[in-house]
């Protein structure tokens, strides 16, 4: 209509323009297709640690919930406050009181300080108490024998072996539920991570030295395992499958393992310290004597002769020895 008035009074017409939804749209469309991509990404994670399937995972996931929710008593009046100070105190808004000189409040100290510092206090309270309830060292009460479970970790795959039962498995932990599991831990070389996120607490592998941790699987299922700590090129595929099953299961599996007809011998471990990745589940039905023993001690040699922390020869040397002894450190 525009154009057919301005024909008629001899001007030239006016362009015609597109409607302004019609520019945007097509990038509100790339918009929304992008939020659904990432939407249909995302539906694929799942937040192990906050899915805890025993007692140590449950109470890590309590800690992480309270001590979040405590923080956040800081952190969110902080962000309201900010927002608020920042509209309140605009150049345009003329009824803000404007004190230049204004230089200190009584109340705003007590609050700017006193709560701060009593969320401190209860965070300190809190940690103190879990740290030492929640300690990896501490053997977890059961009303069943504990199974023993030796770790080590190669590059790049896991170890397991099974001292009370004779057999080993590489990139496969079996355990019955409702049962204790008393893990003791060591490295072949690089430093490592044990980490069942589901199950609990993380700790450290290190060459030469052993750690311990106990967990205790409540519910059955197949939860993963994996190494929390870089150690190189194959560290992405260094994870195993965590098998919690009833006994009858558990026991099942330990003679599947027995009937494998594989030995693990000092041979075999020569030749699962080569690195590799992606390694099969295998499993061994027969372990050579103190095999993990030997994995610690290999750097612990001194005069021909190993000290161990637990060994007899440690133990003979923490007794008071007779005067007219000579100790071996004389000799």
């Amino acid at each position: 209509m525009n154009n057919s008035i301005a024909w008629r009074t001899g001007e030239p017409p006016s362009p015609v323009r597109p409607p302004r939804q019609a520019l945007t749209s097509p990038r509100r469309f790339g918009a929304l297709a992008l939020g659904i991509l990432a939407s249909t990404l995302m539906s694929g994670c799942t937040l192990e640690l906050l899915s805890p399937k025993g007692s140590v995972g449950e109470q890590e996931k309590t800690l992480i919930l309270v001590s979040l929710g405590v923080m956040l008593l800081v952190v969110i009046p902080v962000i309201v406050l900010t927002l608020w100070f920042a509209w309140r105190y605009r150049e345009s808004n003329t009824r803000a009181t404007y004190a230049p000189k204004w230089s200190h409040s009584t109340a705003i100290e007590v609050v700017v300080w006193g709560i701060p510092c009593l969320i401190v206090a209860c965070l300190g309270v809190l940690i103190w108490d879990t740290t030492h309830k929640l300690d990896p060292y501490q053997p977890l009460a059961g009303q069943v024998e504990p199974v023993e479970v030796d770790v080590i970790a190669l590059n790049w795959k896991w170890l397991f072996i099974y001292p009370q039962y004779g057999v080993a498995s590489l990139n496969e932990l079996a355990i019955p539920t409702g049962t204790p599991i008393n893990f003791r831990l060591t490295s072949e070389s690089m430093m490592n991570a044990f980490f069942v996120p589901q199950l609990g607490s993380m700790v450290y592998t290190m060459a030469g030295m052993q750690t311990r941790l106990h967990l205790i699987a409540d519910h059955p299922g197949t939860y993963l395992g994996q190494s929390a700590a870089y150690s190189g090129a194959g560290f992405s595929d260094m994870h195993f499958k965590t098998l919690a099953t009833s006994r009858a299961e558990f026991d099942a599996w330990v003679s599947r393992a027995k009937a494998s007809g594989k030995v693990l011998d000092r041979n075999a471990y020569r030749t699962l310290e080569q690195p590799s990745s992606k390694d099969p589940v295998t499993l061994y039905g027969a372990v050579a004597p103190r095999l993990f023993d030997g994995v610690v001690d290999k750097y612990m040699l001194a005069n021909g002769q190993v000290c161990r922390a637990d060994g007899s020869e440690a133990l003979l040397a923490a007794r008071p020895a007779a005067p007219a002894s000579v100790s071996r450190t004389e000799q």
